[in-house]
């Protein structure tokens, strides 16, 4: 694990998606506010989790976002929570024609991001230092957008969702992905804290000790308080999903 690196470069972000210099500013300095972040302590923990571990629903992605296989030149696409821009770079990849935004409040997991969008040359996608409870983003700015393990750690799920809503444009598409076992959950936050208290001797993170998990009755109610036209919500071995259409 100690021989894992990660190098720190930067991409340029598009101006078609990236929010207003004052809107950017205020969320960063919101961010910068003293408080630990495991994210930033033993980033590379989650990096290895969510590249080695965790499933990989990129072809679900693509199914439930564009059912006739590819969106249409110019789509903008915003991740949710997109840690070491795992999706953003699988999708900026397979659609050159898209614009992809992933958004994190670790500064590391983005510096990750941005060096691995790089190495593989994508000029699609970028990667940008936002609160997920208050994006710097006008409204229906987005055709699509995902999430992934977003909610195991958020506080207040029903902002995020309207947050969601409100970026979304009219027929924008979201998709949603969270574990239904807490115990699996878990398992990156309880390494990161142990390795953190370890090696940083710190005990005031912001993160939870363990994941937030959603009982399928809770996990479909989380979307009833925004005017979707449409919501699918299904399950599929360790996973739950969501598919909302905004009208």
């Amino acid at each position: 694990m100690k021989q894992l690196i990660i190098k720190l470069v930067a991409v340029k972000n598009f101006d078609a998606i990236a929010p207003t210099p004052d809107a950017i500013k205020t969320a960063t300095q919101k961010l910068q506010e003293p408080r630990d972040s495991l994210f930033e302590h033993v980033a590379w923990v989650y990096t290895f989790c969510r590249e080695h571990l965790f499933r990989d629903d990129t072809e679900n992605i693509i199914t439930a976002l564009w059912p006739n296989g590819s969106p249409v030149a110019g789509t903008k696409l915003i991740e949710l929570g997109c840690g070491p821009g795992f999706y953003s770079r699988r999708l900026a990849r397979r659609f050159p024609d898209i614009l992809v935004q992933g958004v994190d409040r670790s500064e590391r997991q983005l510096h990750c991001a941005r060096q691995r969008a790089q190495e593989i040359g994508l000029h699609n996608c970028s990667f940008t230092l936002v609160d997920v409870l208050e994006l710097p983003y006008g409204e229906a700015r987005y055709d699509a957008l995902i999430a992934s393990r977003l909610f195991t750690i958020l506080s207040e799920p029903d902002r995020a969702i309207a947050e969601i809503y409100r970026v979304l444009k009219p027929r924008g598409r979201c998709f949603i992905a969270e574990p239904r076992y807490v115990l699996r959950a878990s398992i990156p936050l309880f390494a990161m804290w142990m390795l953190a208290r370890v090696t940083h001797s710190g005990d005031g993170y912001r993160e939870p000790r363990k994941a937030s998990i959603f009982s399928v009755e809770a996990f479909k109610n989380l979307f009833a308080a925004q005017a979707w036209q449409r919501v699918q919500t299904w399950q599929e071995g360790r996973y739950q999903y969501a598919l909302c259409e905004k009208g």
